[in-house]
C-alpha cells in the first residue's frame, strides 16, 4: 500500500496535518501566554505605585518599613498572584513578601525597570528573584518619585501562587476539549484529504490499469484509454500519449509479424529455387567428371552448356535476391537526374529487339510529338523497365505484341508497357508483384522465371514516389503503369510524329 501513489499521498498528507496541528498548537500556546502577558503587564502597569499611594508606603520622603510589612502580608492573602519587592537604586533586594527559602536571588537588573519607567513597549519581562535564569512581566515604581530615586517597588504579577493556579488550567476540561476539538479537525482534514486524493488518483489507476493489461496480453490486445476528465490536464495528456504509442506499437507489431511472415516465405522459396539450379549444377558436373574418359566431345559441351545455364539462372536468383533485399532495406536511393524519358525507352526497345524477334514478338513504341523530360534515377528507371519488358516477353506467345508508350497525365510523364499475352485472372492480379509469384497458369521457360522482377520493379517505382499498376484481362493481355515527375522544361517539335520503332515500320496509333 505504502508503495503505490495513493500511500505515498496519505503518508505525506498525514505528516503535513500532524506537522500543522503541532505548529498551530505551539503558536496558539506562544501567542496566547505572550497576550495574557502583555495584558495582565498592561493592566497592572500602575500596580506598584498605587500601592505606595494607597498604602501610604512613604512617610517623610522615606519608605516606611513597618506598613511595607503589613503589605506584604495584606496582598499575599489578598492577592497570591503577585510577589512584591523592596530594591535599593542597585537592584539590591531589601525586602520581600515571598517566603524567605524561595529567594534565590540577591539582586534585579535594572535594565528592565528603567525601560519600563521610560513608557517601552509592552511585555517586558524582568528577573524573577525565585529563580536564577527565569523572567516574568512585573511592575515598578520608583522610591520615593525623585531623581535619582532611592530604590524600588518591584511587583512581580506572575509569582508561585499565580504558576500554580496556570498548571491547574493546563489540567482543566477547557484545555483537553480544545485539544480534542484541535485532533478532530485534524483528523476531519485527513480523511477529507484521502478521499480528495483518492478521486484524483481514480484515473491513474484506471491508466496504469490499462497499460498492465496491455503488457499482459503480450502487446496483442489494447482497450484505448478515452479518459473523461478535464481535457488538457496531465492525466489525460498522459492517457492521450499512452494511446497513440499503443496503437503505434501495434501496427509495428503488425509490420513486424508481416515482415517475419514474408521473411518465411522468403526461405521457403528461396531454399526451394536455389535447390533446383544447385542440384542440376551438380548433376551435369558430376556427371562430366565420371564420364570424363567415355565421354564424347558433344556430350562433354551439352553437359557444360546446360550446367552453365543453371549457374546463370543461380546467378540471376542470387542478384534478385540481393537486390531486393537493398531496395527493401533502403541501402539504394535514387539519384535524381533529368533525362528525356522518350531516349530511354528507344535504347530499351533496341535493347531487346533480337530477344523479341527470335520469339515472334513485335516491340512498338508509343512516343508523343513533345519531348518530356523527367526527373528520376535513370538507371533504376531502365531495371524497372526491363523487367517490365522480360516480364511481357515470358508471357506473350509468338507472333504477340509488345508495345512501349508514353505521355502526359497530372503534370507527370506516365509510362506504359502492354503485351498481348495470356492475361491474368481477376483472382490473381492483386498477387502479381508478391515476391516469387508466378500465377497459376505455367508458360514457357518457367524453370527460368524467378518471379522477383516485378516486386524488384514496384520497388524502384514507390522509391520514385510513384505506384506501378496493373491490369490484365485474359487472353488479350497485361498492361503495366507507372508516373515519374515531370523534368524542368519540356521542349516542342512539331515535326516529331509518333512513331513504329519496330523492325519495318508501320505507324501504330493507340
Amino acid at each position: 500500500m505504502l508503495n503505490t501513489l495513493y500511500g505515498k499521498l496519505a503518508v505525506a498528507l498525514m505528516a503535513l496535518l500532524g506537522a500543522i496541528g503541532l505548529s498551530y498548537g505551539l503558536i496558539s500556546h506562544a501567542l496566547t501566554q505572550r497576550y495574557l502577558q502583555e495584558a495582565q503587564q498592561s493592566f497592572n502597569r500602575d500596580l506598584a505605585r498605587n500601592l505606595v499611594a494607597d498604602q501610604r508606603l512613604i512617610a517623610d520622603g522615606r519608605l516606611d518599613a513597618k506598613a511595607l510589612k503589613a503589605t506584604f502580608e495584606r496582598y499575599m492573602t489578598i492577592n497570591p498572584s503577585i510577589e512584591i519587592y523592596w530594591l535599593d537604586a542597585r537592584g539590591t533586594i531589601l525586602a520581600y513578601s515571598a517566603e524567605p527559602t524561595a529567594v534565590k536571588r540577591d539582586r534585579v537588573a535594572l535594565e528592565p525597570i528603567r525601560a519600563f519607567l521610560s513608557g517601552a513597549e509592552l511585555p517586558i519581562f524582568g528577573d524573577d528573584p525565585r529563580s536564577h535564569d527565569a523572567r516574568k512581566s512585573f511592575s515598578v515604581t520608583p522610591i520615593p518619585a525623585t531623581e535619582p530615586p532611592e530604590g524600588y517597588l518591584y511587583v512581580v504579577l506572575r509569582g508561585e501562587m499565580y504558576e500554580s493556579f496556570e498548571r491547574l488550567y493546563r489540567d482543566s476540561l477547557l484545555l483537553r476539549l480544545s485539544a480534542w476539538v484541535l485532533a478532530g479537525s485534524l483528523l476531519a482534514g485527513l480523511l477529507a484529504g484521502l478521499l480528495l486524493f483518492r478521486l484524483l488518483t481514480r484515473r491513474l489507476r484506471r491508466l496504469a490499469a490499462v497499460v498492465d493489461a496491455f503488457q499482459q496480453s503480450e502487446f496483442a490486445t489494447w482497450a484505448p484509454y478515452r479518459g473523461a476528465g478535464v481535457q488538457g490536464d496531465e492525466i489525460e495528456q498522459l492517457g492521450l500519449h499512452f494511446d497513440r504509442m499503443a496503437e503505434r506499437l501495434q501496427a509495428l507489431i503488425g509490420t513486424l509479424r508481416e515482415r517475419d511472415t514474408l521473411r518465411r516465405e522468403l526461405v521457403n522459396h528461396v531454399s526451394h529455387d536455389l535447390r533446383t539450379p544447385l542440384a542440376a549444377l551438380h548433376g551435369y558436373l558430376e556427371t562430366l567428371q565420371l564420364k570424363a574418359g567415355r565421354s564424347s566431345p558433344a556430350e562433354r559441351q551439352a553437359y557444360l552448356d546446360a550446367a552453365l545455364r543453371h549457374s546463370r539462372r543461380l546467378s540471376r536468383l542470387v542478384g534478385d535476391l540481393f537486390e531486393l533485399a537493398k531496395l527493401d532495406a533502403h541501402a539504394i536511393q535514387p539519384r535524381r537526374e533529368r533525362f528525356p524519358a522518350a531516349e530511354l525507352l528507344q535504347d530499351i526497345a533496341q535493347k531487346y529487339q533480337i530477344a523479341a524477334q527470335e520469339h515472334r514478338i513485335e516491340i512498338d513504341l508509343r512516343l508523343p510529338s513533345s519531348v518530356l523530360f523527367v526527373e528520376a534515377d535513370i538507371g533504376m528507371i531502365e531495371r524497372l523497365l526491363d523487367n517490365l519488358i522480360l516480364n511481357a516477353l515470358h508471357h506473350t506467345p509468338p507472333n504477340g505484341r509488345i508495345v512501349l508508350e508514353l505521355g502526359t497525365r497530372d503534370e507527370t510523364v506516365a509510362f506504359a508497357v502492354t503485351d498481348t499475352g495470356h492475361g491474368i485472372a481477376p483472382e490473381e492480379l492483386p498477387f502479381v508483384f508478391d515476391r516469387f509469384y508466378r500465377g497459376g497458369r505455367r508458360t514457357k521457360n518457367d524453370g527460368d522465371h524467378l518471379g522477383l522482377g516485378l516486386a524488384i520493379a514496384r520497388r524502384i517505382a514507390e522509391l520514385h514516389g510513384g505506384e506501378l499498376r496493373a491490369s490484365s484481362e485474359l487472353g488479350r493481355g497485361t498492361r503495366f503503369t507507372f508516373d515519374l515527375p515531370v523534368g524542368a522544361f519540356q521542349a516542342q517539335d512539331p515535326g516529331i510524329e509518333a512513331t513504329d520503332r519496330r523492325t519495318g515500320g508501320a505507324v501504330i496509333e493507340k
